[in-house]
């Protein structure tokens, strides 16, 4: 198995927990689907930039909609979710794109 990020490390630091805390005080249900949320997560990822990791977006997750369509859009690049009429919500899909 590999090696964690470098960054993996700042998610036990005391700034952080301060800040996910209160985090999900103000913001105590997925912002996905609802649920009780357990994970606070960079809107837009960091990468291992310090600043973004700091002071970049945070939003409230339930842990499965973290692990699974966050994750999945992260690693794709397009929301795999699909509309009521059928269709995918993300523009960035490929079935609008032609990638498919």
């Amino acid at each position: 198995m590999g090696e964690h990020p470098f960054w993996d490390k700042w998610y036990d630091r005391a700034c952080w927990r301060k800040r996910a805390a209160h985090q999900l005080r103000v913001e105590p249900f997925c912002r996905s689907c609802g649920a009780v949320a357990s994970v606070v997560d960079h809107v837009e990822p960091h990468r291992g930039n310090w600043n973004a990791f700091r002071l970049g977006d945070v939003q409230s997750l339930c842990k499965s909609c973290h692990d699974g369509g966050k994750r999945f859009e992260e690693v794709r690049g397009f929301d795999n979710r699909i509309g009521l009429d059928g269709l995918p919500t993300d523009k960035r899909h490929p079935f609008y794109t032609g990638r498919a």
